[in-house]
């Protein structure tokens, strides 16, 4: 028979001292991305259903080029970092460290490809 105290059953389960930081930093993003979705509807909205030469003229502009780009980035990296949290949530060992590496990786690649198409559409 084993006598496990609160604490040593609790051990291994306690803080990474990390969830201020993450709070913030979602919290953050997330005030960012409620300013930047609007706008950047609207000038999506407007090049919506323009032929080519006005989209790329559109997106070419410093302010549509920036907001889209700050969208993009914000964007992606507040989903790395809330996905990784759910991944965490629920997953275990191997899975959970292929998991987070995917979902990080997709939310670069997603990133640098949108940046890649919008320095295409602006240089």
């Amino acid at each position: 028979m084993r006598y496990l105290t609160l604490r040593k059953r609790a051990e291994g389960f306690g803080s990474a001292h990390s969830g201020t930081e993450h709070h913030w930093a979602m919290t953050i993003s997330s005030v960012g991305l409620t300013f930047l979705v609007p706008v950047w509807l609207y000038i999506f909205g407007k090049a919506l259903g323009q032929p080519h030469d006005v989209v790329v003229a559109t997106f070419g502009s410093p302010f549509p080029a920036i907001v889209t780009a700050l969208l993009l980035v914000v964007g992606m990296r507040h989903f790395a970092m809330g996905a990784t949290v759910m991944i965490e949530d629920y997953t275990r060992g191997t899975t959970r460290k292929a998991l987070v590496i995917g979902v990080t990786l997709l939310a670069w690649v997603v990133a640098a490809t949108g940046l890649f198409a919008l320095a295409r559409m602006a240089l």
